[in-house]
């Protein structure tokens, strides 16, 4: 499998207008703040990172804030002021507002102006968090957001590959993104590559195993394995449930064979019909294997909602 983290895989190609990356981490003093900050946030966001020598959660937040600002790829910059070196400018900053006493302190400026702040020692994903709403609201995004987007167009286009290089290509700068990880699995899938789909899954950072895009590919993957052994017998199973018409559980193999063979619509159907004719068979497992089917194709498949709306239909009337 070539796409797992770590594999170098093609880099996807910069995005038209992105600012190019520079001196991007700076520190600035009183005579520098006015350069570095204000005049700088015309062209792009500005973090302003204050902090103190003495200051433990300071010293904690820093470098997380680097790490987020170069993945960034050159369309933040963050300036890092020592507010205890600049006492004035300290105290300036606090009459128009900024709680300066209470550092660890991030600022964001734009245009010359305050548009956001963040108090306190943050865990890296709530950092990345501030980023990307910072750049949202100056009309920007996260690299990793376009790779997101581009990668999930690829796999609705049924261009698995290009998708399994873009999610790897993602997972390098975010390693703990979920919806990276899902996508990366459900492309595995895609491509047919069960064994790397299970290492993919098997490299999802523990904290990640109940995020819905996790649990999502994992019933993909459950669900690849068994269909793909019953898409075999699929002919088969056509030609007896033609036999047998009443025979449920003979319906009931035959719509895990056609997901199997990716006729999607078909096994969804197969499984309304069967909850039609009895909706208590098996104590319910028509609605549960299609609710199943749902979780595994995802919410915009387009399988997925008509197929729910017939249920919904079915279950109400």
């Amino acid at each position: 499998m070539d796409y797992i983290i770590g594999q170098n895989p093609p880099q996807p190609q910069a995005t038209p207008g992105a600012p190019v990356s520079g001196a991007m981490i700076v520190d600035a003093d009183q005579r520098s703040f006015m350069p570095e900050v204000l005049d700088a946030s015309r062209q792009m966001p500005v973090l302003v990172d204050f902090w103190a020598p003495w200051c433990g959660p300071c010293k904690q937040l820093t470098p997380i804030l680097e790490r987020a600002v170069t993945a960034a790829g050159g369309r933040v910059k963050l300036v890092k002021v020592d507010v205890e070196a600049n006492a004035a400018l300290a105290a300036q900053l606090g009459q128009i507002g900024l709680p300066i006493q209470s550092i660890p302190l991030v600022a964001a400026f734009y245009k010359g102006q305050i548009l956001d702040i963040m108090q306190g020692a943050q865990p890296e994903s709530e950092v990345r968090r501030f980023i990307e709403q910072v750049l949202k609201s100056t009309g920007a995004s996260l690299p990793s957001a376009d790779i997101l987007a581009a990668a999930t167009a690829a796999l609705q286009d049924g261009q698995a590959a290009e998708a399994a290089s873009l999610y790897a290509s993602l997972l390098e700068i975010e390693p703990e993104n979920p919806e990276g990880w899902g996508g990366m699995i459900r492309a595995l899938i895609a491509l047919d590559d069960a064994e790397g789909a299970d290492e993919a899954l098997s490299q999802v950072p523990p904290k990640l195993s109940d995020h819905p895009a996790i649990s999502g590919a994992r019933s993909a993957l459950a669900l690849h394995k068994e269909s793909r052994q019953a898409a075999s017998a699929l002919d088969g199973l056509r030609a007896e449930c033609a036999a047998a018409p009443d025979d449920l559980a003979l319906r009931f193999r035959l719509a895990g064979a056609l997901n199997g063979a990716g006729d999607k619509s078909e096994a969804a159907e197969t499984l309304l019909e069967i909850i039609r004719k009895d909706r208590e068979w098996n104590e319910g497992a028509a609605r549960t294997e299609l609710l199943r089917f749902f979780e595994a194709w995802g919410n915009s498949d387009p399988a997925t909602l008509p197929a729910r709306r017939k249920l919904s239909a079915l279950l109400f009337s």
